[in-house]
């Protein structure tokens, strides 16, 4: 794409920019979307970094801070026991730091999240050019596979086989306790979601097929694995980094509802999942303990969502008109 710049009343000067470019001047425009990208390498920032930043503050999400808690188990002062010392309050019950729990339980949600999205892509792109492309039995195969996953209630099958499967993986070896279950539920996320992408990536592997580009790289005698790499996989990457920004906030929101009904992490390990379902217990005689996590759980993920549309909107060759 080219700009026009007029110099001097006669004179036109044209400016190529790339692609890349194009799409980073759309973002740029958009000032929600940067505000939104912002916030989201705020909270990706704080959640991998917990250890170090609640270390440098001197709260432990493990540790029961004494004095911090009435004779009826409750936080000392209002809104939860908000101080310099605590800023977001005490966890009723035990007197552990919510702020400390909230960046562990980001750092967990970061984790569970950007993995299962990594394997949902990897997978979905790679049957979805493969069925795409060569089409033929494996393609109805894998089709009708993809229609049965999608048609089954994988949230039901998630709570059901959740524990022989953490059992199974502690029995290999492969890890224990907390690290099992998080095993389990990335297996499970990625399993039941791979689906809607590879369709998506079918389906333009397949209109890709039929290009000029790609028709003229087979006259000129080039390897299925050559079309593939170079022709058609470069054009592939922004559907997959769209697709990425978006489905992030909602494995993000998965992992917190599959902790809260107890398929996920559990205690003593952090998880905003485990923070909710605590805080429904004492929402009544403490609001704060349920109002501040569910906040900030809200802020990730609309954060992501709102980055994930400017991406999609950045990305689109037609934003323009």
């Amino acid at each position: 794409m080219a700009d026009a710049t007029v110099i001097d009343n006669d004179v036109v000067e044209v400016a190529q920019r790339t692609p890349k470019q194009i799409a980073w001047g759309r973002f740029k425009r958009n000032k929600v979307g940067v505000f939104a990208g912002y916030a989201s390498i705020f909270f990706v920032f704080v959640g991998f970094f917990a250890p170090i930043i609640t270390r440098l503050v001197g709260v432990n999400p493990r540790d029961i801070y004494e004095g911090t808690l009435s004779d009826f188990a409750m936080p000392l002062g209002p809104w939860g026991g908000i101080s310099w010392a605590h800023p977001l309050g005490i966890e009723p019950g035990t007197g552990r730091d919510v702020f400390a729990l909230a960046l562990y339980g980001a750092r967990t949600s970061f984790i569970v999240a950007i993995i299962a999205s990594v394997g949902t892509i990897a997978i979905g792109m790679l049957v979805g050019i493969a069925t795409g492309y060569f089409k033929g039995r494996v393609d109805s195969s894998v089709g009708r596979f993809a229609d049965f996953l999608m048609a089954f209630p994988g949230t039901f099958m998630i709570i059901a086989l959740s524990l022989p499967m953490v059992q199974r993986i502690e029995a290999i070896g492969i890890a224990h306790d907390n690290a099992a279950r998080l095993v389990v539920l990335v297996l499970f996320l990625v399993f039941f979601g791979w689906t809607g992408f590879y369709r998506l990536i079918r389906s333009q592997a397949m209109s890709m097929r039929e290009r000029d580009f790609v028709m003229a790289a087979q006259a000129m005698g080039a390897s299925n694995w050559r079309i593939i790499v170079k022709e058609i996989l470069p054009n592939l990457w922004p559907t997959a980094i769209v697709f990425i920004s978006l489905v992030l906030p909602g494995y993000i929101a998965a992992e917190a509802t599959f902790s809260f009904l107890g398929v996920g992490v559990q205690a003593p390990e952090a998880t905003f999942g485990l923070i909710l379902a605590d805080g429904v217990t004492y929402w009544r005689e403490d609001p704060a303990f349920l109002l501040i996590p569910s906040f900030i759980l809200i802020l990730i993920v609309l954060s992501l969502n709102l980055l994930g549309d400017a991406v999609r909107d950045a990305l689109d060759p037609k934003a323009d008109r």
